[in-house]
């Protein structure tokens, strides 16, 4: 049974068109249902927006069924996603996870599925993700899928039982926060990860990613990323939530003919990926980051 598909929307119109369209033209798509959940406005400007939003999903076709879930309160992205995911994993058990600024490849969905449909028993695997980072190594690589320590909330898919079981609350933190070691531990992901789970807990953001980040780092488990990226992020600019500039995260797409691929059981990570991720979250690499597409 293929995964359902779980689409975040808020008040971008021509974002989740481009993304609507590009996941229709997955080859698996009309044999998939869709799920989109519709966050409500945060005031009276985005009501309008959000209006136009919904219209447009009710006039959506080309999935083998749609259901629309309308938010008359805006709960924001972190609780859309925790409320929305955890409601389709308890009738599901699997998922595959999409926000509205998100270009797929047409051969998304049979990655998405494969890797879900192979994994799904190997509890050393916290999450599939559908992008991948652009790093020199995998120029010459000839696998279809690398292992990381780092969740990816671009494009992605789970299990029920590496979900229903996440303290959101992060309750461990005041231990964490202490625990130098611990936290060099967590940055063989990315030197930002203990910075961000920090104003996560002081409430200078709100980020349901960077909590499910922590709970893979203290589950002990790996990210299966695709040698090639099914992924781009189109969502730059004013009206992002989190990215509001272009960044080096930008990726060489896969051209999406590619159906079948294969996996492996046993988990080994290759140690060149593993410094290059790192690197790309690198305070250097950050303020590169800064300068160049700012």
């Amino acid at each position: 049974m293929l995964a359902p598909i779980c689409l975040f929307t808020y008040n971008r119109l021509k974002e989740t068109r481009q993304t609507l369209e590009a996941l229709k033209m997955n080859l698996l798509a009309s044999i998939s249902d869709l799920f989109i959940f519709s966050d409500g406005p945060k005031d009276v400007a985005s009501k309008l927006k959000v209006e136009a939003i919904r219209k447009y999903l009710y006039s959506e076709t080309g999935f083998k069924s749609i259901t629309i879930f309308e938010s008359e309160e805006n709960k924001g992205l972190a609780n859309s996603i925790i409320s929305g995911v955890s409601n389709i994993l308890h009738k599901y058990g699997k998922i595959i996870v999409l926000e509205d600024d998100l270009i797929t490849t047409p051969n998304f969905l049979d990655y998405m599925n494969s890797a879900l449909y192979f994994y799904e028993n190997n509890l050393k695997i916290h999450s599939i993700s559908g992008y991948s980072l652009d790093l020199p190594s995998l120029k010459n690589y000839s696998k279809d899928y690398y292992l990381g320590y780092r969740a990816s909330s671009w494009g992605w898919a789970t299990w029920l039982n590496r979900w229903q079981d996440i303290d959101w609350e992060v309750r461990s933190y005041n231990k964490f926060k202490y625990n130098y070691l611990e936290q060099y531990k967590f940055m063989k992901g990315g030197s930002d990860l203990p910075r961000m789970l920090k104003a996560q807990m002081k409430g200078y953001i709100d980020s349901w990613a960077i909590r499910w980040c922590y709970d893979q780092f203290k589950q002990n488990r790996l990210t299966v990323f695709p040698s090639t990226s099914k992924i781009t992020n189109i969502g730059f600019g004013k009206d992002a939530t989190h990215t509001k500039r272009k960044t080096s995260f930008q990726t060489i797409l896969d051209k999406g003919e590619q159906t079948s691929f294969s996996f492996d059981d046993t988990i080994i990570l290759d140690k060149r990926l593993i410094k290059e991720f790192r690197q790309k979250f690198s305070i250097s690499s950050r303020l590169m980051n800064k300068i160049h597409f700012s």
